[in-house]
């Protein structure tokens, strides 16, 4: 199937899973554990119903949102994804770019297999910086400094990964870092010619911004010792609040109390998040954790929520339910796996088309407009 043919985000995720050797294409569509987390983020969205109204002049409809005094074409943004190249070769700087390109945010990230000076220039201020708090200070001090240097003004502190999540799948498939040549991996890489082709011309992926700290890792888990710390707590953030004078939001939040702490602290929004269910294998579906965090810190703070979009009409389920804004990862990461370039341009043109119908359909003429009055069934 050609990308013109490619109707939904589904579609452009079958078609990346043809082109992508298992154990890469793994990485990026795997959960943790049973994936229970990762299948209901996206059936709770399916279960948020919203009632259209009619005789609405909707000829014209407006797609934009503002956040922090930026105004973006349309209400969602790239959330990061570690690792990436490992997915499809180039991915990190394709995606950054066509978010410059179609004016939504792209989130850098500290995982990603492109150093984060390099994604700020492709994203050209459409750039934010994700971080993982590392267990050592100064490779945390290194990062906020070369982000800071780097231009990025919107940090976002990721608070959800005190332990390593268990995904199965990398167990299955053997997953190291460096990927080990296996039988399994021969076998990939045969199958799949472009994707090997490809990665031969860019360079084995690595996670960039640890190149040097990293260099001496074989595994996950030694990855995760460098990238996370489980003694992260609410008097660490107060720090990071006061060293970074831009912009900071958190991310991983699920429980209202956070989300106050998180507005007592002097944070700048939150990201409603369940890091798209390849952390935690239990726990709520991000869309239904957000309505009881809106009703906690609405108006004072910015609600971004991530994990589990795959349609347009879920951006406008979020937004009736409280969120300011929206993150799809693997929605565009499925596009550049389905077709570089011209597949995240689809991925993109999936989404926009589908907003808009949507908004059309459900009466509303601006995505500022959408609210609790469009639900069903409001809390």
């Amino acid at each position: 199937m050609g990308l013109d043919r490619a109707a939904s985000i589904d579609d452009l995720r079958r078609r990346a899973r043809r082109r992508i050797p298992r154990f890469a294409f793994d990485l990026v569509d795997g959960g943790a554990e049973s994936e229970r987390n990762l299948r209901r983020n996206i059936e709770a969205f399916e279960e948020v119903e919203l009632t259209p109204r009619y005789m609405v002049d909707v000829s014209e409809l407006d797609t934009k949102a503002t956040l922090f005094g930026q105004t973006y074409d349309m209400p969602f943004g790239m959330a990061p994804i570690g690792m990436l190249n490992a997915f499809w070769p180039g991915a990190d700087l394709t995606l950054a770019r066509l978010c410059k390109q179609y004016n939504v945010p792209y989130v850098a990230g500290s995982a990603a297999s492109t150093t984060l000076e390099s994604l700020a220039e492709a994203a050209d201020g459409n750039g934010w910086f994700q971080l993982y708090v590392s267990s050592d200070a100064d490779v945390t001090e290194s990062l906020i400094q070369r982000a800071e240097a780097a231009g990025y003004t919107t940090l976002i502190v990721t608070a959800d990964v005190p332990a390593a999540g268990k995904r199965d799948r990398d167990i299955r498939n053997q997953l190291a870092v460096p990927f080990r040549i296996t039988p399994e991996v021969i076998a990939g890489l045969m199958a799949n010619p472009r994707w090997s082709l490809e990665t031969l011309i860019h360079g084995k992926p690595n996670i960039a911004n640890y190149a040097d700290l990293l260099q001496n890792a074989t595994s996950y888990a030694d990855v995760q010792k460098t990238l996370i710390t489980p003694s992260f707590t609410w008097d660490d953030l107060k720090r990071l609040r006061a060293r970074w004078k831009g912009k900071l939001l958190v991310k991983g939040i699920l429980h209202p109390e956070d989300a106050a702490k998180c507005v007592d602290i002097g944070c700048d929004g939150i990201i409603v998040s369940n890091h798209g269910g390849r952390q935690v294998a239990f726990g709520p579906p991000t869309v239904e954790a957000l309505p009881a965090i809106a009703e906690e810190v609405a108006g004072r703070v910015v609600i971004i929520l991530d994990s589990g979009v795959r349609r347009g009409a879920d951006i406008l389920r979020a937004k009736a339910l409280g969120a300011d804004f929206a993150f799809a990862g693997r929605a565009l990461a499925y596009g550049v796996g389905a077709g570089g370039q011209a597949g995240v341009g689809r991925a993109f043109e999936i989404l926009q088309l589908e907003l808009i119908r949507a908004l059309g359909q459900l009466g509303v003429p601006s995505f500022a407009s959408v609210g609790a009055s469009e639900l069903s069934h409001p809390g």
